[in-house]
């Protein structure tokens, strides 16, 4: 075999890894797999292009290497669960801005390659400096650098279509004359556009916008590689954009509300102040870590509903210990999982999946939502707008029309919450004033393990 063929049949198997990875990765079980699958499919590709004839330029590729990882690595193994979310984002939009940049130099030495070119090169421009500042934007949010509101700019819907229209001017001028300037100013509108996108989004549907981001970013990367005709990254590219439109899809279904409505829905709805829905006079009923450990060990059914509160206080083992030990005394116990709880899809899978939960106890949202009507006892750990009644009563609400876990039907609900603060949609949660409600204020982790201690002796 020649070495172009080497390198191709290196291609062909780093391709099957990455079809593995995913496979792997769409299950809870085999995740961990399926992500050491994909990286090693990612490393053999890296060592197989190494061997291209007529490689050059090998310090700014090994400085590369080695820039990448010894930044990559410690942030990976550094950052805490709740940054998970964060980190993606930012990944994200390196990636993007990457297949961006390298079709721009691309189309700098081989501007004369044809219309079929131009066209994947102004694709990948516009389309991966969008995921760049979009992920910008995504990432402040999450790390709440930046208000967790949407944010309208005056006019900013004209502003938008504005710059819209500009893209498609752009792009009809670049591949119509080739032109490098006009190149150049497509990647300043798609920077801007892509701020203008994710800004009118509320905290709330940043599990949806990380992954519609994602499917833009490997968008971009196939375009990359139609550019660069390397025939691995259109198959990884396509891979990433499929199935982050796949699941951007399917997240959306599952909140109840279209793509549109989701990016561009603070356009047409009514402002929410910051002390709409207020509850300063309002009273809670708060009960001991006693009585709910009573009201726990003599239940025969409880389900625990995690959210984000669970991953800030990294509280996912002792909440495993409490489950365990409720078993242990006869009680039935499973978690129930809403698509969008945390900050990215599939925290709270990823999140007890490391206190190695078993996976039969994780109960899907449409699986769990009939069965909360035969539970006793629905411990909410740091979950808020994904149990708001609002989403089903108050038409104003920012969050109407998005299924919700119905632990309101319940005979008793929970709370774990640090404060009665909103949760990250902004707005109030009349669950929590309910009469079936009872507070336990305080860190989840902190709270739970005074749980297992009282159960234990109840």
């Amino acid at each position: 075999m020649t070495r172009s063929e080497w390198i191709q049949l290196g291609y062909l198997v780093a391709a099957v890894c990455f079809i593995l990875a995913l496979k792997g990765l769409s299950s809870p079980k085999t995740a961990r797999y399926g992500n050491f699958i994909g990286a090693g499919g990612a490393i053999l590709a890296v060592v197989v292009t190494c061997f291209y004839p007529n490689m050059s330029n090998w310090p700014l590729i090994i400085g590369s290497v080695v820039l990448g990882t010894a930044i990559g690595v410690p942030a990976a193994r550094a950052v805490p669960m709740t940054a998970i979310p964060q980190m993606v984002a930012a990944f994200n939009g390196v990636g993007g801005a990457a297949a961006a940049l390298v079709a721009v130099a691309d189309f700098r030495t081989h501007s004369n390659a044809g219309w079929a070119v131009a066209l994947a090169v102004v694709f990948s421009t516009a389309v991966g400096f969008i995921s760049f500042t979009g992920s910008c934007i995504t990432f402040g949010k999450l790390q709440e650098i930046m208000t967790t509101r949407p944010v309208l700019v005056p006019g900013g819907r004209f502003i938008s279509f504005g710059l819209l229209a500009a893209l498609v001017v752009l792009v009809g001028v670049v591949i119509g004359t080739g032109s490098v300037p006009a190149l150049a100013a497509l990647a300043v509108v798609g920077l801007i556009f892509g701020v203008m996108l994710v800004l009118p989004v509320g905290g709330a549907d940043m599990a949806i916008v990380i992954s519609l981001l994602n499917s833009f970013t490997g968008l971009a990367v196939a375009a990359s590689g139609a550019v660069l005709r390397n025939t691995l990254l259109i198959v990884a590219g396509t891979l990433v954009g499929a199935s982050g439109a796949l699941l951007t899809h399917l997240m959306s279904q599952a909140m109840g509300r279209s793509i549109g409505n989701i990016m561009f829905g603070a356009f047409t709805s009514k402002a929410v102040t910051a002390g709409a829905g207020a509850a300063s006079d309002r009273s809670v009923r708060t009960g001991t870590v006693d009585d709910i450990a009573i009201l726990l060990a003599y239940s025969r059914k409880v389900v625990v509903v995690p959210g984000y509160g669970l991953a800030v206080a990294q509280a996912q083992h002792t909440v495993r210990e409490l489950a365990d030990l409720l078993e242990s005394k006869g009680v039935e116990v499973s978690y129930a999982i809403h698509p969008v709880a945390g900050r990215m899809p599939g925290h709270m899978n990823v999140l007890l999946a490391e206190a190695n939960v078993p996976y039969e106890q994780l109960k899907e949202m449409d699986e769990v939502n009939p069965e909360f009507a035969r539970t006793d006892v629905v411990v909410v750990v740091g979950a808020n707008d994904v149990v708001n009644p609002a989403a089903r009563e108050d038409a104003s609400s920012p969050i109407y029309g998005m299924p919700i876990l119905d632990v309101d039907a319940a005979q008793h609900v929970v709370f774990l919450k640090r404060s009665m603060r909103p949760g990250f949609a902004g707005i109030e949660n009349e669950l929590l004033f309910g009469d079936k409600t009872t507070m336990l204020f305080g860190d989840a982790k902190d709270t739970l393990t005074k749980l297992v201690g009282a159960v234990k002796s109840a």
